[in-house]
């Protein structure tokens, strides 16, 4: 048995959250021998983890030269947001009749995971349960092509939608709108499910756009000392 696509992506795991968390900012060379020595993991699975971020939009590979940390744009970022939120809300309409009991089930255990340890988690373990219950409902949508583009942009808004997380200012609205798509779903209301959707997206390109704004000019501070 080959292991060495699931060490890549266990190695992935760790630069993503090295990313979120700052370690590795944006901009900053992502030298694959230091990096490797550094894990204790040989080149080739590192390699494979650098292409696996450079898919998520999270590195930015360089011809002969060491990948960098990506620094999409804010328009960037707001282009994708707008892709995100049609895909998010299409997912929850298809999701109320192609959702199996297992699908609702799993929803319901990831809602219930946030909501009953909000305040406890870290800001990174809630995010990433935050995240992965975004990913259930599009893949009980029942539809594929749907549920691989969604895992796409949320992995290229990965480190934007984190940085805005982590202001904890909106947890427990994102709890409550959690609650509100949850209680659509098991009713199966397409409508409501909808509407849950669309008002837990409603603040997200002004949150993010802040916390991107917030994040630039520090990093402006910086640069000037």
């Amino acid at each position: 048995m080959n292991d060495a696509p699931v060490l890549a992506q266990q190695i992935a795991a760790r630069l993503r959250r090295s990313i979120l968390r700052g370690t590795l900012p944006p901009g900053a060379p992502l030298k694959e021998r230091d990096t490797a020595a550094a894990m204790g993991v040989s080149r080739t699975p590192m390699r494979e983890a650098i292409r696996v971020l450079a898919q998520e939009g999270l590195v930015v590979l360089r011809p002969a030269r060491s990948p960098i940390i990506a620094r999409p744009t804010i328009k960037e970022v707001c282009d994708q947001i707008v892709v995100l939120r049609t895909l998010e809300t299409l997912s929850a309409r298809l999701a109320c009749a192609a959702a199996t009991g297992d699908d609702l089930a799993d929803i319901a255990r990831l809602h219930r995971a946030l909501a009953e340890n909000c305040d406890a988690l870290d800001a990174l373990d809630a995010f990433e349960l935050d995240m992965g219950f975004h990913r259930r409902i599009a893949q009980a949508s029942g539809n594929a092509a749907l549920a691989e583009t969604h895992d796409a942009y949320l992995a290229r808004l990965w480190r934007a939608r984190y940085l805005s997380a982590r202001m904890r200012r909106n947890r427990a609205r994102v709890v409550g709108n959690h609650s509100d798509l949850l209680t659509a779903l098991l009713a199966r209301d397409e409508a409501a499910a909808v509407a849950a959707a669309q008002a837990h997206l409603a603040g997200m390109e002004d949150d993010i756009v802040t916390a991107l704004r917030a994040e630039n000019q520090d990093q402006g501070k910086e640069n000037e000392r």
